[in-house]
């Protein structure tokens, strides 16, 4: 039986349905999405489940880490080890983070000097972001097989001239952010450079700290630069680089013994460069990219452990749109991984068949083949359809999607197994690829100021790879299956041209094969945003209620359960003129005390004040 929180949101979100809705049009059916098959499409042709975040929603919401944007989107679990900068996992759909693949202006950001190939979310800072693109469920076919989920960013796009904005804010815990943008564009030559300072002294965020008791602070500074140049009318190049350079303080580490004098630096180098072609009926981009990332940890403001790892990688992704029926898009990647002295190369190639016989039914089809170094060949399959509803004043799209795939274990994994720190029972296990499958249904109800969403999805993941957070030995493999399954239903509706509403409900029942709760995926999470702009356009509000039940986590192989809680976010702006934006925030309003993982503290209350300034 649905509980009166489960109750409250799905009836929030039907309750759109009973605002008058005037002057519909479906033209939310022309959106145009990059993520679901790597190449335009309208929304009506995407028979998988995709969030969009525009700018504008990331200036309504305000916070400093992308994080916290993207953990209020549909279907999003986010466990953090305390504030800025602590190490965190976003899940979707209860996937691992490490299975989440993310990319910026399409550079690959992973980090192979972590035990896992995991995107290092905490330090992302959501400047300079113009749009994400979140594709939820497998998508081993178009990104790699091990992807159970990709979180696409766009950064802002040049227009034509010269443009700069300035953005500085300051509050709680001594907090500054300085944000400087530049771009500029020619029928020719387009550029934007975004870079960014972050520090805050943060707080103490581990409960067991009762030692020293001291603040847990981070720094932050990112450069993200995209140059391109349009040599023809059908021939483009673009060189995209990524700086990030992070210090964490943190509680927990090891020097003979537990300790809480801990920091850890982060250093990420990422370069990509592609050549892109297209004309009427094909198209053609050539890329090469190479990320490099160095991690050093230190206790007792000693160094205990370092760390560095490269990815070389080398895409080639093509369409065909002139053929009778029908479209074509084909790929092959060819990739090295290297964590230390360790190295593995995987190649791929794939192809997918894109209907285009009809403009109410859509359907794709495609098989992916990976030749991994250490573990072999894998195929991987893909299906999609979606189905359009004309009706009056909207449409309706009935939707589904198939979807396979692979992971292999970490270069880290295997290595830690077989070397000097494990002990049995980690150390007799011989790690074996992971093979997940999911498939989702859904139905999407589309007008010019409603958009409604329901989706059951049902995900599987054979032989998952843990670390033995009981025994600390390594890492272990639950042989059998682990499910995440449930239901996801989000709605928008512009009320008026001054007030809007969003919101969306999951409910994510998971098990591992001995029938216990997969741990830090809380069963039910819930998000309520409405925002209002003054008839003027002057004045924003915007909030944000976050809701999460039903999350266990683990100590010494025993299940906890973790408290329930409920986080609300304020923020406001206003325009004072064609130039000068303020902005102000207020995050935890009711200073809510929680914890996503266990013997890690939340941050409380906090409130922050800003200038934009645009030129």
């Amino acid at each position: 039986m649905l509980n009166i929180y489960q109750s409250l949101t799905i009836a929030g979100i039907l309750a759109c349905l009973s605002f008058p809705v005037f002057a519909q049009n479906p033209n939310q059916l022309e959106e145009v999405i990059v993520i679901a098959n790597r190449i335009p499409l309208p929304i009506r042709q995407v028979g998988t489940s995709v969030s969009v975040i525009s700018e504008d929603m990331l200036q309504e919401h305000g916070n400093f880490s992308l994080l916290n944007v993207l953990r209020q989107s549909t279907a999003i679990g986010v466990s953090s080890n305390g504030g800025a900068g602590s190490t965190s996992s976003l899940r979707i759909r209860g996937e691992e983070g490490f299975r989440t693949l993310t990319i910026i202006d399409g550079l690959r950001i992973a980090d192979p000097s972590a035990p896992q190939v995991v995107t290092p979310f905490e330090h992302i800072l959501s400047s300079g972001i113009s749009r994400v693109e979140i594709l939820r469920g497998p998508q081993g076919l178009s990104y790699g097989a091990d992807a159970g989920g990709v979180v696409a960013i766009s950064s802002r796009q040049a227009e034509e001239g010269f443009d700069v904005n300035i953005e500085g804010q300051s509050g709680s815990e001594n907090t500054n952010q300085g944000i400087l943008n530049l771009s500029g564009a020619s029928n020719i030559v387009d550029f934007s450079l975004a870079a960014t300072e972050f520090e805050t002294d943060g707080y103490n965020a581990r409960a067991s700290d009762a030692i020293l008791m001291d603040d847990d602070g981070y720094e932050n500074s990112t450069i993200h630069a995209r140059l391109g140049a349009n040599l023809t009318d059908n021939l483009r190049i673009q060189l995209v680089h990524r700086n990030v350079e992070g210090e964490t303080q943190y509680d927990g580490c090891f020097a003979g013994t537990t300790v809480y004098d801990c920091e850890s630096h982060y250093d990420l180098q990422a370069t990509r460069l592609s050549v892109d072609y297209g004309s009427e009926s094909f198209t053609h981009s050539l890329a090469y990219s190479q990320s490099n990332t160095e991690r050093d940890d230190f206790a007792l403001g000693s160094r205990a452990f370092g760390s560095d790892g490269e990815i070389n990688r080398l895409e080639y992704i093509g369409s065909a749109t002139g053929l009778p029926g029908f479209d074509l898009v084909y790929g092959i990647d060819l990739e090295e991984e290297v964590n230390a002295s360790l190295a593995r190369d995987n190649k791929a190639v794939y192809l997918e068949y894109l209907s285009d016989f009809s403009d109410s039914f859509f359907l794709t089809a495609g098989v992916r083949r990976d030749e991994n170094d250490d573990f072999g060949s894998h195929t991987s399959y893909r299906l999609t359809t979606a189905y359009l509803l004309d009706l009056e004043d909207s449409v309706v799209k009935f939707k589904a999607s198939y979807g396979t795939g692979f992971r292999a274990p970490s270069l880290f994994e295997v290595d830690y197994n077989a070397g000097p720190f494990s002990f049995l029972p980690a150390s007799n296990v011989q790690l074996s690829e992971e093979q997940s499958r999911g498939i989702e249904y859904g139905v999407e109800y589309l007008a010019d100021r409603v958009r409604l969403e329901a989706v059951r999805f049902d995900q599987e993941i054979e032989d998952a790879i843990y670390f033995d957070l009981s025994g600390f030995s390594g890492y272990l493999q639950d042989i059998g299956t682990s499910t995440s399954e449930g239901i996801e239903i989000s709605g928008s509706l512009s009320i008026t041209d001054q007030l809007s509403f969003r919101a969306n409900y999951t409910h994510n029942d998971t098990e591992r094969p001995n029938g216990l709760q997969r741990i830090r995926r809380p069963e039910q999470l819930a998000n309520l945003g409405l925002n209002f702009i003054s008839a003027s356009e002057k004045l924003r509000i915007s909030t944000f209620y976050r809701i999460s039940r039903d999350s266990i986590d683990e100590q010494f192989g025993t299940p906890v359960e973790l408290d329930d809680f409920e986080v609300l976010d304020i923020s406001a702006s206003y325009r004072v003129s064609t130039n000068v934006e303020l902005f102000a925030r207020l995050e935890n309003a009711f200073d809510e005390d929680y914890q996503e993982i266990l013997d890690f503290i939340a941050p409380d209350r906090a409130s922050y004040i800003g200038i934009r300034l645009n030129f």
